[in-house]
């Protein structure tokens, strides 16, 4: 893709402090856009933010997705082009103990963003981000489609197929007609990559034990999972961006970005590929069957990105966890973060070619 688009645009990323959003928002300064973020303040497990050096780097605004109030002023402050909506509580077993916040961050902040977006004529397109969780899951071996059923079992799933109705709903009643404007909806899960340090995330419980010398305890191995490098669904959500500003009419609606099935492998696989490349590690498998219910399986369909986008995944499992654990490992022997984020963005758009 043409990714020279986002060149001199003013663009917003909500959710920047987070794993996704720091990512997305490196991307978008080596491209030549004119960055704001919107989040709230780093978490203490969310170190990439503050190892980028993003604050001085974007325009950041610090607040909270669920105030209206401070959502508007923050809209009327950066005056985007172009938002990609990242911000969220994204963690399963997290909704499980905090409900209320998660479905208030994923529903009611989404309903803030919208209500911005709608009353700024000057905002040309937005990437609306929720999550394969999105689907509601019947365990079954195929993937969904964009057009397959909504719902979920836990709080986390549950709010973000109501994001998705929420979405739809303003597509439906203010967006669809407005001039100027389009709007689309993307899912993605299961991103692994350099810097995630969330827990309950079994990279940064891998990164975290092998650093320390523990072992590796996994409650569920088998568990089935499509990982993906955290740059496969960035590329696209930004070949999303750029076609609703290019073909409008083509690109509204719900897209899917999913690896394909090679990349389709257990916790248990992942777990020993990464204690592989990291060099040391042991693993110890306990499981748990008191655990909150997490989905075994759910993969993506991604045909409609590929055959309209021309997207596809430009890294197989090995080189999605390899890529992840040699940042941590080069971070941690004293490279600069900056330094190996961006050579493997360099390495990432060059094999995309």
């Amino acid at each position: 893709m043409d990714y020279s688009i986002f060149k001199g645009r003013r663009i917003l990323v909500t959710g920047s402090t987070g794993f996704k959003g720091s990512w997305l928002c490196t991307w978008l300064l080596h491209l030549g856009a004119e960055v704001s973020g919107f989040a709230l303040a780093p978490a203490a497990d969310a170190p990439l933010f503050d190892q980028l050096n993003l604050r001085n780097r974007i325009d950041q605004h610090d607040g909270d997705i669920r105030d209206l109030d401070t959502v508007r002023a923050m809209m009327s402050a950066t005056q985007p082009e172009i938002i990609f909506h990242l911000a969220a509580q994204p963690l399963v077993r997290y909704s499980y103990d905090e409900p209320k916040e998660t479905f208030d961050t994923n529903v009611s902040g989404a309903v803030n963003l919208l209500e911005a977006v709608r009353e700024n004529e000057g905002v040309k397109a937005l990437v609306f981000v929720t999550s394969d969780k999105a689907y509601r899951n019947k365990e079954w071996i195929w993937g969904y489609r964009e057009n397959d059923e909504l719902g979920g079992h836990d709080p986390y799933s549950a709010s973000k197929a109501a994001a998705e109705l929420v979405f739809a709903s303003y597509q439906d009643s203010f967006f669809k007609n407005r001039q100027g404007f389009a709007a689309a909806s993307v899912r993605a899960g299961n991103v692994i990559g350099g810097g995630d340090m969330s827990l309950d995330r079994i990279v940064p419980d891998c990164i975290r034990a092998m650093k320390n010398g523990d072992e590796i305890v996994l409650r569920n191995p088998n568990s089935t999972r499509p990982w993906q490098h955290v740059l496969e669904p960035l590329s696209g959500y930004m070949a999303v961006a750029a076609k609703l500003l290019t073909d409008p009419d083509e690109t509204i609606g719900a897209w899917n970005f999913g690896p394909d099935a090679e990349n389709v492998r257990t916790v248990e696989e992942l777990t020993k590929t990464a204690i592989d490349i990291w060099g040391n590690g042991s693993l110890r498998i306990e499981r748990d069957e008191n655990q909150p219910h997490e989905a075994n399986l759910l993969m993506l369909i991604s045909d409609k990105a590929k055959s309209l986008l021309g997207w596809r995944v430009h890294w197989d499992f090995t080189a999605a966890v390899t890529n992840t654990v040699q940042w941590y490992k080069r971070v941690d022997a004293g490279e600069d973060p900056i330094k190996v984020t961006d050579e493997q963005l360099d390495t990432f758009v060059g094999d995309a070619k």
